[in-house]
């Protein structure tokens, strides 16, 4: 049971990774009608680095199991990876002066809710199973 509520979350952020892939993959035509920041603002990069810096976090926690296993980044990847992107987005949409139209607004902040309540599920999975239950 364990194994089939930890596939259920990490499908749904495997779909909601790929949603976000395939939207930057073909950022330039739907970009005016998303309502998001134009590309010529450090927005985007930083965003992207604090998604690098959440696979960072999530490989060092990898290398550091100790088990010598090779293993996939898995729900601490997930998490980390989540919630570096989610909390730096939320930073841009308090701070970063954005002035983006009323529809930028709402998707962008829909992503950081997203992004960090699927992490609280991840965490919440882990927490109830324990760090072997979900293996």
């Amino acid at each position: 049971m364990a194994n089939r509520g930890r596939s259920r979350v990490l499908f749904i952020d495997a779909f909601v990774n790929f949603l976000l892939g395939v939207a930057l993959l073909c950022f330039d035509p739907v970009a005016g009608w998303l309502g998001v920041p134009a590309s010529d603002t450090t927005f985007y990069p930083t965003i992207l680095g604090a998604v690098l810096f959440g696979i960072g976090i999530a490989l060092v926690w990898e290398g550091i199991r100790g088990d010598g296993q090779l293993v996939g980044l898995g729900l601490g990847g997930a998490i980390a990876i989540n919630l570096c992107g989610g909390v730096v987005l939320t930073a841009w949409l308090l701070f970063g002066d954005l002035s983006l139209p009323l529809r930028g607004q709402l998707i962008l902040w829909g992503l950081a809710a997203i992004l960090v309540l699927i992490s609280l599920a991840e965490l919440s999975m882990r927490a109830k199973h324990g760090p072997d239950g979900l293996r």
